[in-house]
């Protein structure tokens, strides 16, 4: 999937899914006719395609754009609480849509030479396994693209049974309409009214090429770590710890004191649970600027120590932290998990509090992002005794 984001192309990924539409019309449909109409005894000089086996060649490839795509993107924004839904869709939306057509057309080319080579009984297992094959590249679509956590992804890729389900049912009506404005005179005006939305569907996934392809330019000269560190960031939305931490190990040697890549390193080792890796990173920071991301060094130390169980520690460094910023949800809920944990009940119901009002009085474009402190915060607040 990440190959598809630095080299894909809409278009072709589109063009595969029509040439795979086709030949499933040449031989699933037929088969799938057969044996429907000769279970009825229909004569077969009266035999009319079955309404719900037949489809337009074009019909999978909508499908795809208007509803399954696009509820994709809704169910994981709600689910991750990625930002605006706007922002969401203009970014994501082709990146998305080309994974999706690829992974459609991978999982459903096996059912061609199923239909032709293998009978309807084991036909059938080929085909669930070809929705189960379908689910499991969503789920790396959707972790790849939209950078979310593994069960975000998963959980997305399981609710995504209803936009699928509303793409299904739409199929016929759908059908028919657009059979009804393929006129020439529609398609003319349709394209000079809305080409340039229509190409600018593809802006999210070209930009993120261009950019890409700038920054391996870039990474030719060896003295050059910030293109190291900005790959590295890419890899690192993608879920791809492993590029990432090579990234940020090269931004380093090259130049010792690229601290943002220090602190990347340090998030990265604190993810995956290596806590002495996670403060060696964070105490470089903190050597080389104690105020480095708007404080959020502080932030990062005491979440490592409460990961750690060093509530002491953390209650430490995070009253620094909310004394220097003091409307930060994520650290006011850390700071009154170290609370509550050394003992500090009434501190600790203090602090929840605030992260509750920290997140209800948040930007309204952040108000997505910070909800979830919001929640753990109500729920630890609820555990405190009166």
């Amino acid at each position: 999937m990440s190959e598809i984001l630095d080299r894909g192309s809409l278009l072709w990924a589109s063009v595969s899914v029509l040439v795979v539409s086709l030949l499933l019309q040449a031989s699933v449909v037929p088969m799938l006719m057969a044996v429907v109409l000769e279970g009825q005894n229909v004569p077969p000089h009266v035999r009319h395609p079955a309404p719900w086996i037949a489809f337009h060649f074009y019909t999978p490839l909508l499908m795809l754009a208007l509803f399954y795509v696009p509820g994709i993107l809704l169910l994981s924004n709600l689910i991750s609480r990625q930002g605006a839904l706007g922002t969401v869709f203009r970014r994501d939306y082709s990146p998305l849509m080309t994974c999706t057509s690829l992974a459609w057309s991978a999982a459903n080319l096996p059912l061609v030479a199923a239909a032709w080579l293998l009978p309807m009984a084991a036909f059938g297992a080929v085909a669930a396994l070809a929705c189960l094959y379908f689910g499991v590249l969503m789920f790396f679509a959707v972790r790849t693209v939209c950078g979310v956590s593994n069960w975000a992804a998963g959980g997305t890729v399981c609710l995504s049974a209803i936009p699928a389900a509303l793409a299904v049912v739409a199929a016929q009506p759908l059908g028919a309409v657009l059979g009804w404005i393929a006129s020439p005179f529609f398609l003319f005006f349709a394209y000079y009214y809305l080409g340039g939305e229509l190409s600018n569907l593809g802006a999210g996934l070209r930009s993120r090429q261009n950019f890409r392809r700038m920054l391996d330019a870039a990474t030719l000269n060896p003295h050059d770590s910030d293109a190291q560190y900005q790959l590295g960031l890419i890899a690192q939305q993608r879920r791809q710890y492993t590029e990432a931490i090579q990234r940020f190990r090269n931004a380093v040697a090259i130049d010792p004191q690229e601290t943002d890549a220090h602190f990347q390193l340090g998030r990265i080792a604190r993810e995956q649970g290596r806590l002495n890796d996670a403060l060696a990173h964070f105490q470089r920071v903190l050597d080389q600027n104690e105020r480095h991301s708007s404080n959020e060094i502080l932030r990062e130390i005491g979440e490592v120590y409460c990961a750690a169980g060093q509530y002491a520690d953390a209650r430490r460094e995070l009253a620094e932290y909310v004394g220097r910023r003091p409307y930060d949800a994520e650290g006011l809920y850390y700071c009154g998990l170290a609370l509550e944990r050394t003992g500090e009940a009434a501190g600790a119901r203090e602090m929840y509090a605030r992260a509750i009002e920290a997140a209800r009085t948040a930007p309204h474009y952040r108000r997505n992002v910070v909800a979830k402190w919001s929640r753990l915060a109500s729920r630890q607040a609820r555990r405190l005794p009166r």
